[in-house]
C-alpha cells in the first residue's frame, strides 16, 4: 500500500512540476507581450509629439537624448537613446499594435528592427513566430542569409508570399538551401579533412545542424548500409521529414560533384522506395551535399531522373549578405522586366 501511495505521489509531484513550468513560461510571455506593447505605445507617444511640431523630426536625435536622460532618472534603466530609438521606430513599422507577434520578445524585436529591408524583415518576423526561435537563433540565421538563400530559388510572387508567411513546407523543394552554412562547425578554409571528418563533426554539433536543415527534420543514422548483391554501399546521412512524411538522404561530397555522384544518389533512392518505404510514407529526397557544383553538368546529369534528387553546396563560412541581397534584387529586378514586357 505504501508503494502505492509512493507511487501515485512521485505522479502527483511531476504533473505539480508540469504546471509550474509551464506557468513560468507563459507568466514570462505575458510579461514579454506587454513589454512590447508598452514600448510601442512609447513609441507612438514620441512620433506624435514630433508630428504635432512640438519636435521636429529633424531633432528627434536630441528628443531622445533629453527623454533617455529624464526617463533613467525617474525609471532606472532600459531607456537608453537606442532603446528609444527603436520604440520609436517599432511603432513606424508596425503602425497597427495588433500586428505585433504576441510571442515575440522585445530582445526580438530589437534584432528584427535592424533589418532596414522589409520583406527580409518579415520573413525573419514570420520564422521567429512559426519556429519558436530564441534570440540567438534568429541571429544566427540573420546573418548566415537565411531568407536571402531560400528566396534565391524562387520566382517574384514566391519571395513576396516567403515575406508575408515565412516558410510553408509543401514540395520537397521547400526544403532544400543552397547553399547550406556550416559556420557552427569552425573549420578553417585551409584544413583538410576527409568526408568522415565533415559527417563526424556535423553529427558531434547535430543540434545546429537541424536547425540549419530546418524544420520537420529528425536524425535517423549515419552511414546507413544497403547491401546489393552482396556488396555494400553506405548512405553518409539519413533523416525522416515529418511534415513531408519522407526519408531524407544526404551524400556529403569534399570537391565538386560528378555525374557519378547523382548516379549513386539515384540507386540509393530507388532502394530506399522498394526497401524501406512503408505504405504511409511518401517517395525519398535525396541531397548531395558538395562543396561546389557545376549547375550545366547538374542539370543534364538530373534531367531524365524521376526521382527527388537534388544537389547543394556548403559552406564553412557565413556568407557575404551583400552579394545574396544584391542577387536577390537583381532575381526581383528580372522579374518585374519579364512582368512588363508579358502585359
Amino acid at each position: 500500500m505504501a508503494k502505492i501511495e509512493n507511487h501515485k505521489y512521485s505522479y502527483l509531484l511531476q504533473d505539480i512540476g508540469v504546471l509550474l513550468t509551464e506557468g513560468r513560461k507563459q507568466a514570462f510571455r505575458a510579461v514579454d507581450n506587454i513589454l512590447v506593447k508598452t514600448y510601442w505605445e512609447i513609441g507612438k507617444r514620441i512620433v506624435e509629439h514630433e508630428q504635432r511640431g512640438s519636435e521636429k523630426a529633424e531633432y528627434g536625435s536630441q528628443l531622445l537624448k533629453e527623454l533617455s536622460k529624464d526617463l533613467r532618472i525617474q525609471y532606472g534603466k532600459g531607456f537608453s537613446r537606442s532603446n528609444l530609438q527603436y520604440m520609436r521606430l517599432l511603432y513606424i513599422k508596425y503602425p497597427k499594435c495588433q500586428t505585433l507577434s504576441g510571442i515575440l520578445s522585445w530582445s526580438h524585436y530589437t534584432e528584427l528592427l535592424s533589418i532596414s529591408d522589409d520583406l527580409s524583415r518579415s520573413f525573419y518576423e514570420k520564422q521567429a513566430t512559426n519556429e519558436n526561435w530564441s534570440v540567438r537563433e534568429l541571429k544566427r540565421q540573420r546573418e548566415t542569409g537565411l531568407f536571402e538563400r531560400i528566396a534565391l530559388s524562387k520566382d517574384k510572387a514566391g519571395v513576396l508570399e516567403l515575406s508575408q508567411k515565412g516558410q510553408s513546407i509543401e514540395s520537397p523543394s521547400d526544403i532544400v538551401k543552397d547553399p547550406y552554412v556550416f559556420e557552427f562547425l569552425k573549420m578553417p578554409e585551409q584544413e583538410r579533412y576527409s568526408e568522415r571528418d565533415l559527417e563526424k563533426r556535423l553529427l558531434d554539433n547535430l543540434g545546429h545542424f537541424l536547425l540549419e536543415l530546418g524544420k520537420g527534420f529528425a536524425f535517423i543514422g549515419s552511414q546507413y548500409r544497403i547491401t546489393l548483391n552482396n556488396t555494400h554501399y553506405y548512405v553518409d546521412l539519413v533523416f525522416y521529414h515529418r511534415i513531408l512524411k519522407c526519408f531524407v538522404l544526404i551524400d556529403l561530397k569534399l570537391g565538386k560533384v560528378n555525374h557519378q555522384d547523382i548516379g549513386q544518389m539515384n540507386l540509393y533512392l530507388n532502394y530506399f522506395k522498394e526497401e524501406e518505404n512503408t505504405k504511409d510514407d511518401n517517395p525519398p529526397i535525396g541531397i548531395v551535399l558538395a562543396a561546389d557544383k557545376d549547375q550545366i553538368l547538374v542539370d543534364y546529369a538530373t534531367g531524365s531522373i524521376s526521382n527527388q534528387l537534388f544537389v547543394s553546396r556548403y559552406l564553412m563560412y557565413i556568407p557575404d549578405k551583400k552579394v545574396l541581397e544584391d542577387e536577390l534584387r537583381l532575381l526581383l529586378e528580372q522579374e518585374s522586366s519579364k512582368g512588363e514586357a508579358d502585359v
